[in-house]
């Protein structure tokens, strides 16, 4: 059984920053690719970052140079890192497997206004 838990996200205004994690039981990271997905209000989820277990890191072009996406193995966890926020980046935030998903969690709310 594979568990996974958001949070971190709250809300900020324009510029600021956030470091989301995502806490994992039941998976072991070091055999796994891990992404961050968001969705926002009226709009598809979409996968915003990936780190491969061989340590690449992925992002879509509306985050890259704001956002790093990080893991620890030892700690089966792994972070967004997310600076210069930006309205557009409101939504709920989720982790998971980008190939074969598990079951999503609740994901964290992150809202960006002033």
């Amino acid at each position: 059984q594979v568990q996974l838990v958001e949070s971190g996200g709250g809300l900020v205004q324009p510029g600021g920053s956030l470091r989301l994690s995502c806490a994992a039981s039941g998976i072991r990271f070091s055999t796994n690719t891990m992404g961050w997905y968001r969705q926002a209000p009226g709009k598809q989820r979409e996968l915003v970052a990936s780190f491969t277990s061989g340590g690449a890191a992925m992002y879509v072009d509306s985050v890259k140079g704001r956002f790093t996406i990080s893991r620890d193995n030892a700690k089966n966890t792994v972070y967004l890192q997310m600076n210069s926020l930006k309205p557009e980046d409101t939504a709920v935030y989720y982790c998971n497997r980008p190939r074969d998903p598990f079951d999503w969690g609740q994901g964290t709310q992150v809202t960006v206004s002033s």
